[in-house]
């Protein structure tokens, strides 16, 4: 088994991608697309701006690409031959963003797995960045030639550092990543290929390996993956929460046993960004954990250890307190919305997260009506219909708290009544003809993108970026220097947040307690942030980005499963001496669903007389010459050697020589009809079958 990281991924939009070499398969984990260029292009100016012509130079005095954006795929990825990959695990929607650029290659065969939920998902995050791209596309024309003006070396060079570094990546080699966008068919040709799995559906992949998906908690149809081979069961956890308000948790429980564990949760990891001033802007900052949750001591992750018991382990991990933090900062920015709001200001969403989105939803409407303000919501996106629709016919991947709604025959989610009671519109693109006529300000809009380039969004900041009383709310990760660049002078005020992207470092040790592996594989980062008292308890191997880790086997030997019709044609016999009976069979060894399979044989079976009995057990001299004796042949136990070899001495009818040794006998003689017949009396003291 081999384990290559690709790439350590930056959070909840970009995740960690690795390649697995098990049982001859070639297997890709996730496939995401790093949307960090996009930083280094101007957004299209909104008809209310005055528009540059095109034969204006290709950069703005901001310095930022005026053309149409390019993409960034993983950066070691380019160095695999698509064609060597058998299957592709996704256990994101963001995990799979990626994949058609993958897809439309003409040698691509392999199959991809990804729950019903996040396939779905995932499908409509396509197409919605292709309806943002699409504007840059109508707006300076397709790209004719594959190596447009701007990526040529003295374009780039007079770019500035922050920009340069996004384009050209660490070392200058992350050029040939950067690609055109894939194209709606191209979506088809990848959705072809996958293989949409239910809620903790085992599936065989090929006869050999079974693979299913447990519940991840990071946001809806979220999973993590049991691999089962003939010989190694392989557990890969991603980004993973153990409780969530939306979303069904956790699901550890099913992940207890396995031999090996592939732990790719790397967002305990990143660094924290404290809040600052940033400039032309008032900005405000929310984190999701303390210094501590980020780089905790050894002695507090020890102090988990302190846990005994399962039952104590569980309250380690489950406590209420994630729920908690998010929830307290839900209500935060929904306070914020609100100040805003009774200000005359309008409010700008550009969150990503779906789940965070549909609970601001709830939040904020019911704050709006506490206060009696008729503001309006507005969500424009091309897939906002049909998203907000799917959420409520995926109950399996919802926490408890949302599956009792559908027992007692409630909507799942809040939006469904907002939109009845047209509190909440929904609107395909910003030009739509029933949005102007519906348009009212001030008023809450949710839309992508986060990177405040592609999307609605940006011309929502041209209107409003110079008003006081406006307030726009981003996830943390995004340079809000970098983002707002093109808007400068910023008047609005900014709310950065972060939210909860996976297990909080405190908790690996308990949760790898209970999950007891044999070995668990961990990014090289972490090895400083355990505290060496884990050793003791499991073995780790650590694992670096572009770097190959070879897993040693963990057993020597196998279990076979013999097949029924096979079993009923053994003849079991007791062996001399021994409490165990011994049965010859003959048939093939194949492997089905993932394990070891006996099987009659296709070949004609063999006759059952005395030549083709094996034999078993170490010849007794006493008996031997008895034996010897019934056919007129004189033998005498002689000597021993050195060794052990005991000696028969023959004399009648000829001389012969018989060595019993300890894992072998040795019949000498001039004469071969009387070999033949020691040979006989040897294998008549002896057990065969």
């Amino acid at each position: 088994m081999k384990l290559t990281c690709l790439s350590k991924g930056r959070g909840f939009h970009f995740p960690p991608c690795h390649v697995l070499s098990l049982c001859g398969f070639q297997i890709l984990l996730e496939c995401p697309i790093d949307l960090s260029p996009l930083a280094a292009f101007s957004p299209i100016p909104s008809v209310a701006h005055e528009l540059r012509r095109r034969t204006d130079p290709p950069r703005e005095s901001d310095g930022l690409i005026r053309a149409v954006p390019r993409y960034r795929t993983v950066k070691h990825l380019s160095a695999y031959d698509v064609s060597l990959f058998d299957a592709v695990l996704v256990s994101s929607p963001a995990g799979m963003l990626g994949l058609p650029f993958l897809a439309r290659h003409p040698k691509f065969s392999a199959r991809i797995y990804a729950t019903e939920a996040t396939a779905r998902l995932g499908r409509l995050m396509m197409e919605d960045l292709l309806a943002m791209h699409a504007e840059f596309v109508q707006f300076y024309g397709p790209e004719e030639d594959t190596f447009p003006e701007w990526m040529k070396w003295d374009e780039l060079e007079v770019l500035p550092s922050k920009l340069k570094e996004i384009i050209i990546g660490e070392n200058d080699v992350e050029m040939g990543n950067l690609l055109p966008l894939y194209s709606a068919a191209d979506v088809k040709e990848c959705m072809r290929k996958f293989k949409a799995v239910k809620y903790c559906e085992e599936i065989c992949h090929d006869g050999i390996l079974m693979i299913k998906p447990v519940s991840s908690g990071l946001e809806i149809g979220a999973s993590n993956w049991i691999i089962v081979g003939p010989r190694r069961n392989v557990t890969y956890v991603s980004s993973s929460i153990f409780e969530s308000s939306h979303a069904m948790g956790f699901d550890y429980n099913s992940l207890q046993g396995n031999d090996i564990i592939i732990f790719s949760d790397f967002s305990s990891l990143g660094e924290l960004v404290h809040g600052g001033k940033v400039a032309d802007m008032a900005r405000m900052s929310v984190t999701d954990m303390e210094e501590e949750s980020v780089h905790p001591s050894p002695s507090s992750i020890s102090s988990m250890r302190g846990c005994n018991n399962e039952e104590a382990l569980t309250r380690c991990l489950t406590g209420n307190d994630e729920i908690s933090e998010e929830l307290d900062k839900l209500s935060f920015i929904s306070s914020c919305v609100m100040n805003c709001s009774r200000e005359g200001g309008s409010v700008l969403i550009p969150i990503g997260r779906l789940g965070i989105v549909l609970q601001l939803l709830e939040l904020i409407s019911m704050a709006l009506e506490s206060l009696n303000l008729k503001i309006p919501i507005y969500m424009i996106s091309a897939i906002a219909e049909e998203t907000l629709s799917f959420t409520n016919v995926v109950p399996e991947w919802l926490c408890k708290q949302h599956q009792q709604k559908l027992y007692s025959g409630e909507a799942l989610f809040g939006h469904v009544q907002l939109k009845e009671s047209k509190k909440l519109h929904l609107f395909p693109v910003l030009h739509s003809p029933s949005l102007l006529t519906n348009w009212q300000e001030p008023c809450i809009v949710f839309s992508p993108h986060n990177s405040l380039r592609i999307g609605p969004v940006a011309h929502l900041l041209q209107r409003w970026h110079q008003r006081e009383n406006c307030l726009l709310v981003l996830e943390e990760g995004v340079d809000a220097d970098l983002a707002l660049l093109p808007f400068k002078p910023v008047a609005m005020k900014v709310l950065q947040c972060s939210f909860l992207s996976g297990i909080k470092i405190q908790k690996v040790p308990p949760l790898l307690q209970i999950l007891n592996p044999k070995l668990v594989l961990l990014p090289e980062e972490m090895k400083d942030h355990l505290p060496t008292t884990c050793s003791s308890f499991f073995s780790f191997s650590y694992y670096s980005e572009s770097e190959t880790l070879l897993v040693p086997s963990l057993q020597d030997d196998f279990e076979a499963h013999l097949a029924k019709d096979l079993a009923l044609q053994l003849k079991p016999k007791r062996i001399k001496g021994e409490t165990t009976a011994v049965a010859r069979l003959k048939g093939q060894l194949l492997i089905s669903n993932g394990k070891y399979m006996l099987v009659p044989s296709k070949r004609p079976g063999t006759s059952t007389d005395k030549s083709s009995l094996l034999y078993c057990g170490s010849v007794d001299p006493t008996l031997l010459v008895s034996a010897l004796a019934g056919k007129e042949i004189i033998g005498t136990v002689s000597r021993r050697d050195d060794t052990g070899a005991i000696f028969v001495q023959v004399d009648v009818p000829s001389k012969a020589l018989i060595e019993i040794g300890v894992h072998r006998t040795v019949i000498c003689s001039a004469n071969e009809t009387l070999c033949g017949r020691i040979c006989e009396s040897a294998c008549s003291v002896l057990d065969g079958i």
